[in-house]
């Protein structure tokens, strides 16, 4: 490689890692806009989570078919990231398969592992392909998918496939020039690949400057390819391949059936029912500035990283029985909008410089009324989630905002709660009466 391409390499990478360290600083701000919540306790636990949910994928091995084809994928992810280590530092320094002298032997094994796992992914993105276009799976098919989250997904898996294939292509045709004695391929000889010999008949009837193009151009093609899926990654879905891990490490470890509660609605009842304790309360107490989460900003951190690390794979929606009974919930929808007004938000404070009130907000303009109302908190779709993402919780806090500052409730709730206040039971029923229901 001569130094101009040294040159133009380095650039490429540096421009491209350059863009992605600035959207990752922006998809962390966006995220820190979310209102503090301590999730440090057991670490040992946590550590537990992230080994079996991030790195096994526990959860996925319900569905065994599914999990194994998506633990090759991420397996071709990891494994890739490898071989693409030494494609950077060839570019950098002019080299070409830098590591093969310094592993001997067992370089050709490795490469050969690359080439089986690569066909791997390239099987399994056509299966997956398959499943969400042809095959009709239920939970690939629904209107929250439409238009661009579904085109999301196919570009991905095409892009796997195209990267793939450009691997193996500049492998048939490295090893057919090392075959034929040329320059550099000669110094650091492979031999044949397990699955880029089969391609090897498709150029062999190159000449040595038409197989040197080929693997060139396939191998800068590969990387830019690469490069850009950097890029792509934060403004899709597919940034669960990043989030996954820590997003497992703070999932929340109270009981799934513990609802949290607000502190100052626990201290307001408390008074409420010993005027004494009211009495002796500091002075400095203040009321929170909302009850509940009208708009993003009013949800926890852990809310904003479960909307980016959410990866629509609907396995929370067709658990969820709302959905199944045909409400217009979908806790998949649920977290998708949720990203949708953050990256709004975002933006926005991309233009201003600061926060500002654009006249829109979570409720109503992305998540409606009904939507919540049809939850019925069962946490289904929390048990079912891959990679430790709440919906329920999101739901909960709008909830809560709809009842405690704006008093909208269905009427059987309105009902309910009078009841409470002044029965202290869902009945009408007075406290020294309760028993009596049941006698006859």
């Amino acid at each position: 490689m001569g130094l101009l391409q040294q040159v133009a390499f380095t650039l490429m990478t540096a421009v491209s890692t350059w863009v992605f360290a600035r959207r990752a600083m922006a998809i962390r701000r966006n995220i820190r806009l979310g209102r503090p919540e301590d999730l440090s306790d057991r670490p040992g636990e946590r550590l537990r989570n992230l080994l079996l949910q991030a790195f096994g994928q526990r959860r996925m091995f319900r569905n065994p078919l599914a999990a194994t084809m998506h633990l090759v994928i991420y397996g071709g992810f990891v494994i890739i990231n490898i071989e693409v280590l030494e494609i950077v530092l060839d570019g950098v320094l002019g080299t070409h398969r830098l590591f093969a002298p310094l592993l001997g032997g067992a370089y050709p094994w490795l490469i050969g592992a690359f080439e089986v796992l690569a066909a791997g992914v390239v099987l399994v993105c056509i299966g997956f392909l398959a499943r969400r276009h042809l095959m009709g799976v239920r939970r690939f098919q629904g209107s929250d998918l439409d238009g661009w989250p579904r085109r999301d997904a196919a570009i991905i898996l095409m892009a796997e496939i195209v990267l793939m294939g450009l691997f193996l292509t500049m492998n048939a045709a490295d090893t057919l020039l090392q075959a034929r004695g040329y320059g550099e391929y000669a110094a650091h000889p492979t031999g044949d690949l397990p699955v880029s010999a089969w391609l090897q008949p498709l150029l062999s009837g190159l000449s040595v400057p038409g197989l040197v193009a080929v693997e060139r151009a396939c191998w800068w093609l590969h990387i830019a390819g690469i490069l850009a899926f950097l890029n792509y990654l934060p403004r899709s879905k597919h940034l669960h391949i990043l989030l996954a891990f820590p997003n497992a490490w703070y999932v929340r470890l109270a009981p799934a059936g513990r609802m949290p509660n607000m502190p100052e609605v626990q201290r307001e009842v408390a008074y409420a029912l010993d005027p004494a304790l009211a009495a002796t309360a500091p002075a400095s107490e203040e009321a929170p500035p909302r009850f509940g989460a009208r708009d993003v900003a009013d949800l926890t951190w852990k809310n904003l990283m479960d909307a980016y690390s959410c990866t629509e794979c609907g396995r929370c929606t067709a658990a969820c029985p709302a959905s199944q009974t045909g409400k217009r919930l979908s806790p998949r929808r649920i977290m998708m909008a949720t990203r949708d007004r953050l990256e709004e938000v975002g933006a926005g404070i991309d233009r201003h410089g600061n926060l500002t009130d654009d006249g829109r907000s979570l409720l109503r303009d992305h998540i409606s009324e009904e939507e919540l109302h049809a939850c019925t908190t069962c946490n289904a779709c929390v048990t079912e989630c891959p990679v430790g993402i709440s919906p329920l919780d999101i739901i909960l806090r709008m909830r809560r905002y709809l009842v405690m500052e704006e008093g909208a409730a269905p009427q059987e709730w309105t009902m309910m709660f009078g009841n409470v206040e002044n029965s202290f039971a869902p009945w009408k029923i007075g406290s020294g009466e309760r028993e009596t229901w049941g006698r006859d």
